[in-house]
């Protein structure tokens, strides 16, 4: 292990005990496992909005292609 290994370590966990940090570790996971998750929302979300779009478009032209506006 280098020292800025060894120093890293020690000003990220020194003076906590076994159990926090062990508590600290489990939150690190969580918030791993939900910033994953709120990722795969955020994405289905965009996708869901996309096909929307498209499909407004898709509703606002005739059979011939135009613009049912024009």
């Amino acid at each position: 292990m280098s020292n800025a290994t060894f120093y890293k370590w020690r000003s990220k966990f020194g003076g906590m005990d076994a159990s926090l940090m062990k508590r600290m570790k489990e939150l690190e996971d969580e918030n791993r496992r939900l910033k994953k998750m709120y990722a795969e929302e955020k994405l289905k979300a965009e996708i869901a909005r996309e096909a929307i779009e498209k499909n407004g478009e898709a509703t606002s032209t005739t059979r011939d292609g135009t613009k049912s506006g024009d």
